[in-house]
């Protein structure tokens, strides 16, 4: 009997020691993170738990570059200002490498801790990218779902684009193309296009004279989406070379909301494109 005794006070102290571990696992959780990075705002909204993500930036609201608009109607919106998000007390803020260095130093002077995630420039980024969210969240089981779902649309929808494939030019403004080296430029190859940035050299991206893309007759021409306003930077896309080749060639839109940012929407970009793909193989 006091083998028995000793043995249900142990369960005890092992259930104790369990409920502790579990209370400190908890603690260490972030519990008001604040994001200030489109590209973040997206990712944190996909994998927070409820509660844990406070603050998004207020692009994530615009539909215009956002493919999460509705969902970040929930959160309050900050400018990536340093005293904004200082005055939101959050215990974790993410940021990307190419926005608010100054607002990222002021707020790690402050002793907050910020964490900064480089853009995606591949589709293997992509599912890095959830996974470090996932982790920094303390949401690692979210995370590795949606990298299992995330994979099994990509491979549903690749195609491997073959030597005799229709041929897509990227062209956005102020003549900008994304070569294979660039998430752009893998979302058109994993759509079947060949890109033709490869046949000019292009690895990363850079500007593509009008001439040159007159010259080498795509087969599509993927333009940026219409933005209101006038500007210089529109101005090659209302030349009327791109208006042939929009008539005389296929067309797509590239919106930015399914192309800029690594997360799963960027197999909404590859759906489309394969449909049109479809259509021009025909």
């Amino acid at each position: 009997m006091r083998f028995t005794s000793v043995s249900v006070r142990g369960s005890r102290i092992i259930t104790c020691l369990a409920a502790l571990v579990f209370a400190g696992a908890a603690l260490a959780q972030p519990q008001r993170v604040v994001s200030m990075n489109l590209c973040t705002d997206q990712l944190a909204m996909m994998l927070a738990a409820p509660g844990q993500l406070h603050s998004v930036t207020f692009l994530a609201r615009d539909p215009g570059y956002s493919a999460m608009p509705e969902e970040a109607m929930a959160y309050e919106v900050n400018h990536r200002l340093a005293e904004e998000i200082y005055l939101q007390q959050p215990d974790l803020v993410i940021s990307g490498s190419f926005s608010g260095h100054a607002t990222v130093d002021m707020i790690r002077r402050l002793g907050i801790e910020v964490e900064v995630f480089d853009p995606a420039r591949s589709l293997e980024d992509v599912r890095a990218n959830i996974l470090r969210m996932g982790e920094l969240l303390g949401r690692q089981d979210a995370a590795e779902a949606m990298v299992a779902r995330y994979d099994a649309g990509l491979a549903a929808l690749q195609v491997s684009a073959d030597e005799n494939g229709p041929r897509a030019a990227i062209y956005a403004l102020r003549g900008w193309t994304q070569g294979e080296r660039s998430l752009a430029g893998q979302i058109l190859r994993a759509a079947g296009f060949r890109n033709i940035a490869a046949e000019l050299g292009y690895d990363w991206g850079g500007v593509l004279p009008l001439e040159r893309l007159a010259m080498i007759d795509p087969d599509v021409v993927i333009t940026a989406r219409p933005s209101p306003g006038h500007g210089r930077a529109k101005e090659t896309m209302d030349h009327p070379v791109i208006d042939y080749l929009r008539a005389r060639a296929g067309q797509a839109v590239m919106s930015d909301r399914d192309w800029v940012c690594g997360t799963p929407h960027v197999l909404g970009a590859i759906e489309r494109l394969a449909a049109i793909r479809g259509q021009v193989a025909r």
